[in-house]
């Protein structure tokens, strides 16, 4: 699902969680199609989506690709209170990754990076949250590209 407007854009990306979901890592969160997870991949909160930013609309790529632009995430589990994750877009964001959607506390970007100078990254996900997505729940992600 996508809603878009001219001063925002929704993306909304479904995935599942995996037993190896430990999201410690202090700089980054990932979501990603791949059906798979070792316990190496700390920053992943979600397996099995159903988007990369490769399938975004064209219309929240703009925006995020805006230096003034903000992308507000927010992550929930069904049952669970929502945790939310603030970042700002830049020009320098391509939104080609056809796996991966990352967002970054740092201003570091690849192919796959959703947004960067994040609040927060996979370590300051509400626990509960990531708890459930071990134990193998679905989670959404809405994604909010807002232009300023």
């Amino acid at each position: 699902m996508s809603l878009c407007n001219s001063w925002y854009c929704i993306e909304v990306v479904h995935f599942k969680g995996h037993r190896n979901i430990r999201a410690l890592h202090r700089t980054t969160l990932e979501i990603t199609k791949d059906g798979y997870l070792t316990p190496r991949g700390d920053c992943i909160i979600g397996i099995m989506a159903d988007k990369s930013l490769m399938d975004f609309k064209p219309s929240f790529k703009r925006i995020a690709q805006c230096n003034s632009s903000l992308i507000v995430t927010i992550i929930a589990v069904r049952g669970l209170e929502p945790d939310i994750v603030i970042s700002k877009g830049s020009q320098e964001l391509s939104y080609t990754d056809s796996r991966r959607i990352i967002i970054r506390k740092s201003s570091y970007v690849t192919p796959n990076t959703a947004g960067i100078k994040a609040n927060k990254a996979a370590i300051d996900i509400k626990r509960d949250i990531i708890n459930a997505l071990r134990e193998g729940a679905e989670g959404i992600a809405i994604f909010i590209a807002l232009r300023s």
